[in-house]
C-alpha cells in the first residue's frame, strides 16, 4: 500500500471509522491524518497504515492548506461507504 501526503483515504478502525481523511504526513508503519474538522491540521491523528483504506483521490496543496479548504474538499469527494464495500476505493477487499 503506497499512501502518498495529500492522499484521501477512510477509516477502516477506531473513532474515525467510516469517514473521510486525509494523510498529512507518513512515517514509517503509521501515518498523520487530518479532516479539517475533528481532526484539525494543527493536531494531527497518528493512525496505523492497516487501519486506513486508501483511494485513488489526491488534494492539492491548496486544497490542504486551511482546515477549510480541507472540510470542502473533503465534502466534495464522492467517495462512501455502501453496504460493506467501500466506493472509490483501491483493488483492496474488506475480509
Amino acid at each position: 500500500m503506497d499512501l502518498k501526503v495529500g492522499q484521501i483515504v477512510i477509516a477502516k478502525a477506531g473513532r474515525e471509522k467510516d469517514r473521510k481523511l486525509v494523510v498529512v504526513e507518513i512515517s514509517g508503519k503509521s501515518c498523520f491524518i487530518c479532516d479539517g474538522k475533528e481532526r484539525p491540521l494543527e493536531a494531527p491523528k497518528r493512525k496505523n497504515v492497516r487501519h486506513i483504506a486508501p483511494t485513488h483521490m489526491m488534494l492539492t496543496e491548496k486544497e490542504t492548506a486551511t482546515n477549510r479548504a480541507l472540510r470542502r474538499a473533503l465534502a466534495g469527494v464522492g467517495c462512501d461507504k455502501r453496504g460493506d464495500k467501500l466506493i472509490g476505493l483501491e483493488a483492496e477487499e474488506e475480509i
